[in-house]
C-alpha cells in the first residue's frame, strides 16, 4: 500500500511512470544509512540546478542582510548561525553563506552585509575566505557605494596579527565606498558578550529598513551540503560527558617527546564525525597548580567569589573555569594594576616585547616574579574564561565505530627554576585515569577534507602529531576501497624513538593503502633534515603528483612548518613546472581555491 502511495506522490511531483521504476530499482538493494545519505545527495542537486528558497512574511522592498562567514575551525560558523537565528525570532529577513560558496560579483547587488570571520596562521584568511578576501583586494573588485556593511572579527590577542583578516575586509569595503552599519568588533576568545553586544547593535540599526512586514518576498536560505553528517546535540557550550579508554604513550623511553595515543568512548551519544574534524575537549586545571597559585596569592581556596552570575569558592572556579596555563596581554594589563610594579608595567609599553614575555610564562610566572596585594575576587576578574583545546581526530569512524582516537603530544617543560604543564594534553595524559570522564564535542571542518572522488591521488604532510589527521584519512580511505594513490611525508626528531603509528604505517604500506611515504628524521644525522626537504628532493615526482589532479594536505605547526612547506612548494612548481616566481605563487593559491590544498595548522 505505502509503494502505491509513494507513486502516486512521485507522479504528482512530476515523475513519469519510467522515472519512478528508475528510482525503485537504483534504491531496491541500498540500506536506511545509504538512503539518507542520498536523499540529502540529492537535495544538494536540487540546489544545484535551481536555488533554495523560502516564502516568509517580508518586507515589501525585498531587502535583506546577508551574513557571510570565514571559518577555519568553526567559531566563526557557529556565531553567523547563532546571528542568523537570532534575526529570525525577530522577523528580519537574512540569509547565510560561507563565503566559499559566496559568488563575488554579487556584492555589488547587496544592500546589507555582515562578515564574521576569523584570522588562520600568521594573519592569514581562513581556507573559506581565501576568496573573497582575494577578490576584494584585487582590481576587479567593483565600487560598493550602495552597501552597508559590518564586521566583526574573532582572534586571540596572544598572536601578532589579532583579528587581521576582519581589519583586512573591513578596510577594503570602506575603500570601496561601502557604508559602515556599526564599527568594527575585534573579539578575543572569550567572545559571548562582545559579540551579543554586536548582535545588538547590527540589529537596531537595521530593523527599521528591513524589518518584515505584511508581504512575501523570496529569501535565499543555506544550501545544505549533500555529504553533511546530521548535526549533534552536543556542542562546544553542551558537551558530551565521555569516557577515557586509553592513554598510552607512543614515543620511545629515550625520546624528546612525549606523546599520547588517546582512546575516548563515545558509545550511545550518537555523535557522528568525518576524517578531518577535530574534537573539542574541556579539561580541568591541575589542583597542584591552582593551590600553589592561591598560596603565592595569599589568598585562601574557600575565598568567595561571583563569576559569571554565580557564586564560586575560588579553588572551584580557578579548576574549572579559568584559563591558567596560557598568558596573554589582557591579564598582564589588568594585573599590572594591582602589581604597581615599574618593570611590569614598562613590558606594557611595548607589544611585540610583552608577547614574547608571556609566550614563555604561565600565570603562576607572572604572579611569582610580580607579587601583588590582591582580592580573590580582582584576581578572577583579570582572568578570561577557560576555552576547549581543539585536536585534530585521528581515526575514522568507520574504523573505530564508537570510539575516536586522538596524538596528543604533552607539554612539559621546566622554565623559571619550576616544572610546567600544559592544561588539557596533561589532563588527558597525565592526570585523568582511564574510566574517567572528560567532556568533548566534535568540531566539523569541511576545510579539511578527503576528496569525494575515492581515484583522487592524496599528498599528506604531517610531522608529529600532524599525523593524526592522516591515520584517519588511510582509515578511511582503506574501508571504502579507494583506488586512489596516497603518498606521506612524516618527520619527527628520531626513527627509533619517534616514528608515531610505526607498524600501521608499514601494514598499510604492506597492503597498497599507503602507495608511497617519505620520512625525515632530523636527529638521524649530522645535519637536520625536514620534511620540506624530502619534498624538494623529489619535486619532480611530487610535481607529477599534483598535474594528474592530487589534492595536497598539511597538518601541523603553523608558525614554521606550514610556511616552510609553502615555500618547498612554490620552489618545486618554479623548477618542475618552468614557471615564474609570481606564476608558481599563482598555481598554489589556484590549488587552493580548487580545495585541492589544504591545512590544518595551528
Amino acid at each position: 500500500m505505502s509503494s502505491v502511495i509513494n507513486q502516486a506522490s512521485g507522479l504528482a511531483a512530476g515523475l513519469n511512470e519510467n522515472q519512478w521504476s528508475q528510482i525503485n530499482q537504483a534504491t531496491a538493494a541500498l540500506n536506511p544509512q545509504q538512503l539518507t545519505w542520498l536523499s540529502g545527495y540529492l537535495a544538494g542537486l536540487a540546489q544545484a540546478v535551481q536555488p533554495n528558497v523560502s516564502v516568509q512574511q517580508d518586507s515589501v522592498a525585498a531587502k535583506f542582510l546577508t551574513i557571510l562567514y570565514g571559518s577555519q575551525t568553526g567559531n566563526a560558523k557557529s556565531v553567523a548561525q547563532e546571528f542568523k537565528a537570532k534575526l529570525d525570532a525577530i522577523n528580519i529577513p537574512a540569509k547565510i553563506v560561507s563565503m566559499a560558496d559566496y559568488k563575488q560579483k554579487q556584492l555589488k547587488t547587496e544592500s546589507h552585509v555582515v562578515i564574521i570571520v576569523s584570522t588562520h596562521g600568521i594573519g592569514e584568511a581562513p581556507d573559506d575566505a581565501v576568496a573573497l578576501h582575494s577578490f576584494l583586494a584585487g582590481k576587479k573588485a567593483p565600487r560598493l557605494n550602495d552597501l552597508n556593511f559590518a564586521v566583526l572579527g574573532l582572534g586571540d590577542t596572544s598572536y601578532e596579527f589579532f583579528c587581521q583578516t576582519a581589519k583586512d575586509f573591513d578596510k577594503r569595503l570602506q575603500d570601496l565606498g561601502a557604508t559602515r552599519i556599526t564599527d568594527r568588533v575585534d573579539c578575543d576568545v572569550d567572545y559571548d558578550a562582545d559579540v551579543a553586544a554586536w548582535f545588538d547593535t547590527i540589529t537596531h540599526q537595521v530593523k527599521d529598513e528591513l524589518i518584515a512586514k505584511t508581504s512575501q518576498s523570496v529569501i535565499p536560505s543555506l544550501n545544505v551540503h549533500p555529504s553533511a553528517v546530521v548535526a549533534s546535540q552536543y556542542t562546544k557550550k553542551a558537551p558530551y560527558t565521555a569516557t577515557l579508554l586509553e592513554s598510552q604513550k607512543i614515543t620511545g623511553r629515550d625520546s624528546v617527546k612525549d606523546i599520547r595515543h588517546i582512546e575516548i568512548s563515545l558509545e550511545d551519544s550518537g555523535i557522528q564525525y568525518r576524517p578531518g574534524d577535530s574534537l573539542g575537549v574541556w579539561f580541568e586545571n591541575d589542583i597542584k597548580l591552582v593551590d600553589e597559585l592561591i598560596t603565592a596569592l595569599g589568598l585562601q581556596r574557600d575565598d568567595s567569589i561571583n563569576w559569571s552570575g554565580d557564586d564560586y569558592s575560588l579553588h572551584d572556579v580557578l579548576v574549572n573555569k579559568l584559563e591558567l596555563t596560557q598568558s596573554y596581554p589582557a591579564f598582564a594589563t589588568k594585573y599590572a594594576e594591582y602589581a604597581n610594579n615599574v618593570e611590569l608595567n614598562a613590558l606594557l609599553d611595548d607589544k611585540s616585547v610583552l608577547r614574547g614575555y608571556l609566550a614563555q610564562r604561565q600565570i603562576i610566572d607572572v604572579v611569582r616574579q610580580y607579587p601583588a596585594k590582591v582580592t580573590a575576587q580582582q584576581f578572577v576578574d583579570t582572568l578570561r574564561i577557560m576555552t576547549p583545546r581543539l585536536y585534530s581526530i585521528a581515526s575514522s569512524q568507520a574504523e573505530v565505530e564508537d570510539e575516536v582516537h586522538l596524538t596528543v603530544a604533552l607539554v612539559e617543560y621546566d622554565a623559571h627554576g619550576h616544572a610546567h604543564q600544559g592544561g588539557a594534553s596533561s589532563f588527558l595524559s597525565t592526570r585523568l585515569d582511564e574510566g574517567g570522564e572528560v567532556n568533548v564535542f566534535v568540531e566539523r571542518n569541511d576545510n579539511f577534507r578527503l576528496p569525494a572522488d575515492g581515484n583522487t591521488p592524496v599528498i599528506m604532510i604531517g610531522p608529529g602529531t600532524g599525523i593524526a589527521p592522516f591515520r584517519a584519512f588511510m582509515q578511511q580511505r582503506e574501508v571504502e576501497e579507494a583506488s586512489g594513490e596516497n603518498w606521506l611525508f612524516f618527520g619527527n626528531p628520531n626513527y627509533t624513538q619517534d616514528f608515531l603509528y610505526q607498524t600501521e604505517w608499514q601494514r598499510f604500506v604492506k597492503d597498497g593503502v599507503l602507495n608511497k611515504i617519505s620520512l625525515a628524521f632530523s636527529r638521524d644525522q649530522e645535519q637536520k633534515i625536514y620534511v620540506q626537504h624530502r619534498m624538494l628532493e623529489e619535486g619532480a615526482e611530487l610535481y607529477q603528483w599534483l598535474e594528474q589532479g592530487a589534492h595536497i594536505y598539511v597538518c601541523g605547526d603553523a608558525n614554521h612548518m606550514a610556511k616552510d612547506v609553502q615555500d618547498a612548494l612554490v620552489q618545486i612548481v618554479i623548477e618542475h613546472g618552468a614557471k615564474s616566481e609570481e606564476q608558481a605563487e599563482q598555481y598554489i593559491s589556484d590549488l587552493r581555491r580548487a580545495k585541492r590544498y589544504q591545512k590544518d595548522v595551528y
